[in-house]
């Protein structure tokens, strides 16, 4: 089973090999499955090869710097297996860190497992960076057949859109509002497996190939037995899962960024045109330096944010948004870069900056846009 990297020096090594393995044993798998679906066969091959356990842990904290080297290794080689790991995680996540014994007991091996997909139910259609904006109801119903055993319990119904791993997955964190306030009070988190009635929901067909979706509730029943943490304050713990996971976000864009330029640095120099390789053309050159100054900053701001997470520090929520906001923005950069170093090639399909081209340019907008982390990290400065 695998197992965290501690220290600088064996961290880079469990790097390498965490790349090599996932070129190995994951990206055959991936290359096996349906864009834009859920991969069950990657998902148990992360199961099996313990990669999920770190992020889906069944006893202890999930540890911040040890998801962002588990993103940022997997991106470089296999994007699919670092999403998939990614979502399971994120889905998890609540019941990880406020599940009750029954949810933990039952979920967390099978989704560690990678047996259970998880998934993370935040986003509405007029709801998306504005996540406070959330409409849908958990109305009172009183004893809920089949789920409260004969407490009081609650029947959800509105819609959910832009959420990953729907409609396949097996469970998911559902977001609602139980009471009257707005905006973030009145929010409590449901942990809603696929079969309660009046669940339904179809994929969406996006640019990037991870699968998305949107879910319908028309009438969903949930009890007091589903709630995460506890009734009303769902939205705090919606924003401390995405503190956890804004930084790793960034390693994922970190990862990509520096499959792109080495890619790029490797072309430069084979490539030959005006009497020469194309690493000797100053426009070229300076535009490598650039593009892997950029990336190394960008690593070391999301190294900066994880390792606060995990020690506890004040200002996490700003040096999240930094570290989200620079590491997404600088992957659009140096892949949009490399794509002009390769030139027409890089646009064929199939192409390995096609791919990356296609993919880096979600994260900029999912777990909070670019500008939305801008008016985090501004606001924290006033706070």
């Amino acid at each position: 089973m695998a197992t965290p990297f501690t220290g600088e020096g064996e961290r880079r090594k469990g790097s390498v090999e965490l790349r090599a393995l996932a070129a190995r044993r994951l990206r055959p798998v991936a290359d096996r499955g349906a864009p834009g679906r859920v991969n069950r066969p990657l998902l148990a091959t992360l199961g099996e090869l313990g990669l999920l356990s770190r992020v889906v842990p069944l006893a202890g904290p999930v540890r911040a710097l040890d998801l962002c080297l588990l993103r940022e290794s997997l991106a470089y080689s296999c994007t699919e297996a670092e999403t998939a790991l990614a979502l399971q995680g994120l889905g998890a996540h609540p019941v990880v860190a406020h599940g009750n014994r029954a949810q933990r007991a039952r979920w967390l091996p099978e989704i560690a497992a990678g047996r259970a997909v998880a998934a993370f139910a935040l986003s509405e259609p007029g709801a998306g960076s504005d996540a406070a904006a959330l409409e849908l109801r958990a109305e009172p119903a009183g004893a809920v057949s089949g789920v409260a055993a004969g407490a009081v319990g609650w029947r959800l119904h509105g819609e959910k859109r832009w959420i990953s791993n729907a409609p396949q997955a097996d469970v998911y964190t559902v977001f609602a509002r139980t009471g009257p306030g707005s905006r973030a009070a009145g929010v409590t988190a449901f942990l809603v497996p696929a079969d309660r009635p009046g669940l339904g929901g179809e994929p969406l067909e996006m640019l990037g190939p991870h699968p998305l979706g949107t879910l319908t509730f028309d009438g969903v029943p949930v009890g007091p037995g589903d709630v995460v943490g506890e009734v009303g304050r769902g939205f705090r713990l919606a924003m401390a899962t995405l503190d956890l996971f804004r930084p790793s976000v960034g390693a994922f864009a970190v990862g990509m960024a520096r499959a792109a330029l080495d890619a790029s640095v490797a072309h430069a120099g084979e490539r030959r045109a005006f009497g020469g390789p194309l690493k000797d053309l100053q426009a070229v050159s300076h535009l490598l330096a650039e593009m892997a100054t950029r990336t190394e900053a960008a690593g070391l701001l999301v190294q900066a944010a994880a390792t606060a997470y995990d020690a506890g520090e004040p200002g996490v929520a700003a040096r999240s948004a930094m570290a989200k906001l620079f590491a997404t923005e600088t992957a659009q950069y140096v892949v949009d870069s490399a794509v002009q170093i390769h030139g027409a090639r890089a646009l064929a399909r199939g192409h390995l900056l096609e791919h990356l081209y296609r993919e880096v340019r979600a994260p900029r907008i999912y777990e909070g846009a670019s500008e939305v982390q801008r008016t985090i990290i501004a606001k924290e400065l006033y706070r």
